[in-house]
């Protein structure tokens, strides 16, 4: 696989930057960005909870209490579940080309990156590091990093956050025990299945770019297109609360 491009590109809204992952990805697919793809990281500002594309609000979300406390709760275009994001985590995002083999499936996917962030993890934390249910990074059977994808014709998303000093007490009382759960959660609740690495996400971001070697910046970035993105689909209710 060629090296990508980086962008690390934090954008002001929460809605710009989930529309920042499906621009880029569309971009990937129309032959308009890097066509060997790219790595973004980005560090949410302020508390918001994300499910994901196929989630009932009403089942994973508590609703009366993000309503109480100003908490938007935001639909992405990917698939897994539903998270609360914040202060304290670092999310990136990976675009590649889908090749023969490696990234043909959903199945496939998931192995050969998870494979990889498994190695990178273990190498920086000197730990063992596990790749555990679907699609979760856990050291000690406790999860620090969650994934999803979203699939085009030429390239995937593959994206995902790494807890690193989140408030999991708050996402204890802003989410519900999920509906889908992996065998090893064992019903267990967020305060007793989650764990912050604590590490400055400069450390993680270093590391994910030596794994992917994307140490080549991206040169320009679709602003116009984000923020057109966000307002037409990220900010209405329609998307939001489909289901």
């Amino acid at each position: 696989m060629k090296p990508l491009r980086q962008c690390d590109l934090t954008l002001s809204s929460p809605e710009e930057n989930l529309a920042a992952d499906e621009v880029l990805l569309d971009l990937c697919e129309a032959g308009s960005a890097p066509p060997e793809g790219l790595l973004r990281f980005w560090e949410p500002a302020h508390y918001f909870v994300v499910v994901g594309y196929g989630n009932e609000v009403s089942r994973e979300v508590n609703l009366e209490f993000c309503q109480e406390h100003s908490i938007a709760v935001l639909r992405r275009c990917s698939g897994g579940g539903t998270v609360l994001q914040g202060p304290g985590c670092l999310n990136y995002s990976l675009i590649l080309p889908v090749q023969p083999g490696s990234l043909e499936s959903i199945p496939a996917t998931n192995r050969f990156i998870m494979r990889r962030h498994q190695e990178a993890m273990t190498a920086l934390l000197q730990a063992r590091v596990e790749s555990k249910g679907y699609t979760d990074l856990a050291i000690g059977g406790l999860k620090f990093c969650g994934n999803a994808q979203r699939r085009r014709k030429y390239y995937v998303l593959f994206h995902g956050c790494f807890l690193l000093h989140a408030d999991i007490g708050l996402m204890e009382k802003a989410l519900r025990l999920p509906s889908r759960q992996p065998a090893y959660r064992a019903n267990r609740s967020h305060t007793d299945f989650l764990v912050n690495l604590r590490l400055p996400a400069q450390i993680i971001k270093a590391a994910l770019t030596k794994a992917w070697d994307a140490s080549e910046l991206m040169p320009t970035l679709p602003l116009d297109e984000i923020a057109q993105l966000a307002r037409e689909k990220y900010a209405q209710p329609g998307w939001n609360a489909k289901f």
